[in-house]
């Protein structure tokens, strides 16, 4: 680099430290400018000779993570100082015990919070990543502050990959949505997690991204002057009621418009509430409630309410501390706007999260919804014996989970994620009391344990010091409370028959003259088809591996060998004619081609999201079944590409003239007269369409279709959708996955 270009680099940093301390979030004394100034020159020198890939001085991605930390999430000295240090114990010589010299233990202990994070046992027989998430959740143990630095290092990652290479882009862009945002949602970061989930939409699915960010830059214009014809409204009302206050348009996030999209199978035009608007008040904490229904009033004085889109969540606040009221109202020309009503207090809140909250709290006394969520996380952490990836799994659904509000026999309310059923009551009161379950009132009946609770519902629950949890209890609950919860009580007994199995199996293989091992216990559960090796003891435990099944399995061993030696000499290279060489390669013609390197490898289509050729696909590396090809908007890509990038394979097809794929199509319209001729004269008109299968109905007007079609590409497909949407009274075609 240039001295001159060094110089501009010192004033850049120079400019991004003031304004660090310009946007802190909490008034700094100057003992905490000291520490953060202390902690700035010390990552300065720790990182002064790295760079990253884009060229940029390294120190600039702490400096980025400590500004997020500082002023959206709003964490004091510690936590911005830390911020700054986050990367030095992994990347530079400093070790934590050097910062507790340099700062204090606290800070030390954050740094290495954060470092344990980044480093993972590299075993490519386990998610790293699922394993990678359960170790950072487990730092909330330490501190919840661990994690909130980690969501500000990854956001300060997603707004500058741009110079990665692709698959980097969405390996890391799926584990944003995957785990990063439900966190962020989780703790009340509602304005990280929109970024993170926009960001996040941007890398895995970039056309689509773009097209709805050209669409809303299309109608800004129009947004903003339906938001200002609406506003000008209330607030004239607003101020005749004295009420102080701010009015705010809110845009609809990109990826929230995505979502609603693929829900409702919608276009963009018709993702209804497109325009939101947030009255902001000022307001004492006594009068707020009070002044949110005035508000209320003087809203529907002037427009309609939904009645069944109404959310109070200022009487029942949300488990993340999240308090505001949001009317859906029928505004000017026919449009649905959603009104978000909240004081500053709550406003901060909802912008700040776990921060704010301990500025408003008085007192120990009330009960943070955050630090009892953080107490049942702590519990499933310690608890949890499954795999990562299922703990992963089953934490997310709480993550992200909506609520609804129940009562206790005695009136008291509890708050459980939609979906939760009465066992899962039974669980959240205590663990033993959900063991322990023997029956389920609500309302006054008797009720199955899954049975689905509402809101407003009242439960009893009738327990027996007899009863006993059974496998079947993991189908009748959601949340992770209580499945850890169950799974422990049934992996108590499941291990006792494995540790006998274990034995058993030992001197069972002895007779064959094989020595059990890990490589030995891997082919084994390979061999059974099972998951774990736990699986493999547990069922010759109970008996249900013979011994005829492990004469098989050493047979079969000692033939891996020659089988190898032979597969050699078939893959030789084929010396025939051209003419035998063409014959081969139309029969394989619909082969993938995998990789770099285009190889041509066996696979099979998965059954969740039916690819066929021409649709944008990857190749998933499976333990049992081989490479099994996705659509790269299957509903489990993101997963996937989150837990076990290591396995994902680029594919893509070569040919698609040979083979024919089903794809099957539902169809709704009006129901006029001929439609039924046209819709089937349009399917047989198109070049290279066959009907498999055609079920259509009429009912009062409305019409229902669906057509199983045999088509050679995705083209074609599109091709022959777009015609059918030209009939007249046709309203949607789409494709439907069977799962």
């Amino acid at each position: 680099m240039t001295e001159l270009e060094l110089e501009e680099e010192k004033k850049a940093l120079a400019r991004e430290y003031k304004e660090l301390l310009r946007i802190s979030y909490q008034t700094l004394t100057d003992a905490d400018k000291k520490l953060i100034r202390k902690a700035f020159d010390v990552a300065v020198d720790a990182h002064k000779d790295q760079r990253r890939k884009s060229g940029e001085a390294y120190i600039f991605h702490p400096i980025g993570v400590a500004k997020i930390v500082a002023s959206e999430i709003g964490l004091g000295a510690t936590g911005i100082a830390a911020a700054l240090l986050h990367d030095v114990v992994e990347d530079t010589p400093i070790t934590v015990e050097d910062l507790e010299k340099m700062f204090n233990p606290k800070i030390a202990q954050l740094v290495e919070g954060l470092t344990k994070i980044s480093q993972v046992k590299k075993d490519m027989n386990i998610s790293m990543q699922a394993e990678n998430f359960r170790k950072m959740l487990l730092t909330l143990n330490d501190d919840v502050r661990v994690i909130l630095i980690k969501i500000a290092d990854r956001l300060h990652n997603m707004q500058t990959m741009d110079s990665m290479p692709d698959y980097k882009q969405v390996k890391i862009a799926s584990e944003t949505l995957y785990i990063y945002a439900p966190l962020a949602h989780r703790l009340g970061l509602y304005n990280i997690k929109n970024k993170l989930e926009d960001l996040g939409l941007k890398y895995t699915e970039p056309e689509i991204y773009k097209d709805i960010v050209s669409k809303i830059k299309e109608t800004k214009e129009e947004q903003d002057a339906y938001i200002k014809l609406v506003s000008d409204v209330l607030k004239k009302s607003l101020s005749e009621e004295g009420v102080e206050f701010i009015i705010k348009g809110r845009p609809k996030s990109i990826y929230s418009i995505r979502r609603k999209m693929l829900v409702q199978n919608v276009s963009f035009d018709e993702v209804y509430d497109k325009f939101a608007l947030r009255i902001i008040y000022k307001s004492s904490q006594h009068d707020e409630k009070f002044l949110a229904w005035k508000i209320y009033s003087i809203v529907t004085d002037h427009y309609r309410p939904s009645p069944s889109r109404l959310r109070d969540w200022i009487s029942s606040p949300k488990s993340t501390g999240y308090e505001a009221l949001h009317i859906t109202v029928m505004g000017p020309k026919g449009r649905w706007v959603e009104i978000q009503v909240r004081s500053e207090r709550m406003d901060e809140i909802a912008e700040k999260g776990y921060a704010a909250h301990y500025k408003y709290k008085q007192g120990a006394t009330e009960e943070n919804g955050l630090d009892v969520w953080l107490n049942l996380l702590k519990e499933a952490l310690e608890n949890s014996e499954t795999n990562a990836v299922d703990f992963v799994e089953d934490f997310k659904m709480n993550l992200y989970a909506k609520e609804i509000f129940v009562f206790t026999p005695k009136g008291e309310i509890k708050s459980l994620p939609k979906g939760a059923t009465s066992l899962d009551f039974a669980f959240s009161i205590h663990s033993e009391v959900g063991v322990k379950t023997r029956g389920t009132r609500v309302n006054g009946k008797l009720v199955p344990l899954n049975y689905e609770l509402k809101s407003g519902d009242q439960i009893e629950v009738i327990t027996s010091p007899n009863q006993k949890p059974t496998i079947n209890w993991l189908d009748y609950v959601t949340t992770s409370r209580a499945k850890t919860k169950i799974r422990n009580v049934l992996n108590e007994n499941t291990k006792k028959i494995a540790e006998e199995g274990k034995e058993l199996l030992t001197r069972k293989l002895k007779h064959l003259k094989i020595t059990l091992n890990e490589g030995v216990v891997n082919e084994l559960v390979v061999f059974f088809k099972l998951k774990t090796s736990l699986d493999l003891f547990y069922r010759v435990g109970i008996g249900s591996i013979e011994n005829q099944q492990l004469k098989d399995y050493a047979a079969q061993k000692s033939n891996t060998l020659i089988n190898f030696f032979k597969n050699k000499i078939k893959r030789s290279p084929n010396t025939a004619s051209d003419e035998i060489h063409k014959q081969e390669l139309s029969s394989n013609y619909d082969l993938l081609v995998f990789g770099k390197e285009q190889d041509r490898l066996d696979y099979k289509l998965s059954s969740c999201c039916n690819p066929i050729p021409g649709d944008e696909v990857f190749g998933f590396v499976t333990i049992n079944e081989g490479i099994k090809v996705h659509k790269k908007d299957c509903p489990n890509a993101i997963s996937m590409q989150s837990n076990y990038a290591y396995r994902i394979m680029q594919a893509k097809w070569i040919d698609s003239t040979q083979q024919e794929f089903k794809a099957i199509l539902k169809i709704t319209g009006m129901d006029t007269l001929g439609l039924t001729n046209e819709l089937t004269k349009v399917i047989s008109n198109n070049m290279h369409v066959n009907i498999q299968s055609i079920s259509l109905s009429g009912e009062a007007g409305l019409f229902n279709g669906q057509v199983t079609v045999i088509v050679q590409n995705s083209s074609i497909l599109k091709k022959l959708i777009d015609n059918i949407k030209k009939i007249d009274g046709i309203d949607k075609v789409t494709r439907v996955y069977k799962n």
